[in-house]
């Protein structure tokens, strides 16, 4: 399966992408695509969606902003913090 992302950011050119037909421009040409370059290419969003899978629930955050549970709610922060360490920005 051909990296889509990264073939839209490489070339800019590029209006659809086929896994088999392979990429194509607004004239409906193929596109030459560097497979080498397409493999090294890393998505510099990627941290977004790994945190986002990590992230302890917004409801823990509120339960313990309700019951006034300063313990409760460090917790919350230090668990957050702790996947933001995990998956920086950029990385």
């Amino acid at each position: 399966m051909m990296n889509h992302n990264a073939i839209y950011k490489l070339y800019p050119n590029v209006i659809t992408i086929d896994d088999t037909e392979g990429a194509t421009d607004k004239d409906g040409k193929k596109v030459t695509i560097d497979q080498e370059l397409v493999d090294a290419w890393v998505d510099p969003n990627a941290y977004q969606e790994l945190r986002a899978r990590e992230y302890p629930p917004v409801a823990d955050y509120l339960d313990a902003i309700v019951k006034a549970d300063d313990l409760q709610v460090q917790k919350y922060i230090d668990d957050c913090l702790a996947v933001k360490a995990k998956y920086p920005k950029g990385k």
